[in-house]
């Protein structure tokens, strides 16, 4: 048995969250996945699978005894990173079910995987899931939200009968979102915060931590935090710290230097943004250029 705070489980036993929906959690616990990827099974005669997660016998093995016999008819992805996209390709091997997902071919994945889980490069959908879409069961329907930000293909899904949000990594339960460019784009994340703002879901389940069940105080807390952020880099500038390093040690001089270049990462994030809304011009690129205020 494996505790958290308020969250409680067991590896390869399944918890009924709501009348409709069940998590199981696979074993890959880490540094990005927390406790390890959340999959959610919706329904009750015909099931929708949720983030299947990544390759791991066991993890498969749970998810098929869970459903007993009611069938696999959906497999529904949020986004395609290493930790909750590869395993749809065994489950629908054994299930038949088609895969759901947002598609973006050209998205840009060079990335530095020390940041992040990596991406499911081989990952294509059979249904390709648009902003607005309902995709329908038995006794649920899942309304798809294009939340991009994290990632590019990153889908957010509200079950509509029980008003939930499945936030994927959109939004967390025990952590803010890594963004790391090129793919991740934090203009892009903040204006996909805002969008949830306008929604009526009343719990959010994030494919990593717990129950989220004030969700629009944590949205605005994290919007809060980002915009906090830019505000330190800023003064940092001003300062006379125009490279990302030297701002790194100004604003994250309380943080073990070890994480640093994660928080590197983050940062250029956040100048990529202030660029593109003229808020910062730039001499160079990336992590070895020039930042000044305009």
């Amino acid at each position: 048995m494996s505790s958290f705070a308020n969250f409680s489980f067991e590896y390869g036993t399944s918890d009924q969250i709501t009348p409709l929906v069940k998590r199981l959690i696979a074993k890959n616990p880490g540094p990005f996945t927390y406790t390890g990827t959340g999959t959610f099974i919706v329904g009750t005669k015909e099931l929708a699978v949720i983030d299947p997660g990544p390759i791991d016998d066991d993890h498969l093995k749970a998810i098929i005894e869970t459903s007993g016999k009611n069938k696999i008819s959906h497999i529904i992805v949020t986004h395609t990173h290493n930790d909750h996209s590869p395993l749809s390709k065994p489950l629908q091997e054994i299930t038949g079910a088609p895969i759901y997902s947002y598609f973006n071919e050209a998205m840009d994945t060079k990335t530095n995987n020390q940041f992040e889980e990596g991406y499911d490069n081989s990952f294509k959908p059979d249904v390709i899931v648009k902003d607005g879409d309902l995709i329908k069961g038995f006794d649920w329907t899942l309304e798809a939200i294009h939340t991009p930000g994290h990632t590019s293909n990153h889908m957010c899904y509200s079950l509509l009968e029980e008003k939930i949000l499945f936030s994927g990594d959109h939004v967390m339960g025990w952590s803010t979102t890594v963004i790391v460019p090129p793919d991740g784009d934090m203009d892009e994340y903040l204006k996909s915060l805002k969008k949830l703002l306008d929604r009526n879901d009343n719990i959010y389940l994030p494919t990593h931590g717990t129950q989220i069940d004030n969700p629009h105080d944590l949205v605005n807390r994290y919007i809060e935090h980002r915009i906090n952020r830019e505000e330190q880099i800023i003064q940092a500038i001003k300062s006379g710290n125009l490279k990302i390093n030297e701002m790194v040690k100004i604003i994250y001089s309380d943080v073990d230097p070890g994480l640093h270049p994660a928080a590197s990462m983050s940062t250029l994030a956040h100048l990529n943004r202030m660029v593109k809304n003229n808020i910062i011009k730039v001499d160079g690129k990336g992590l070895k250029a020039d930042y000044n205020i305009i």
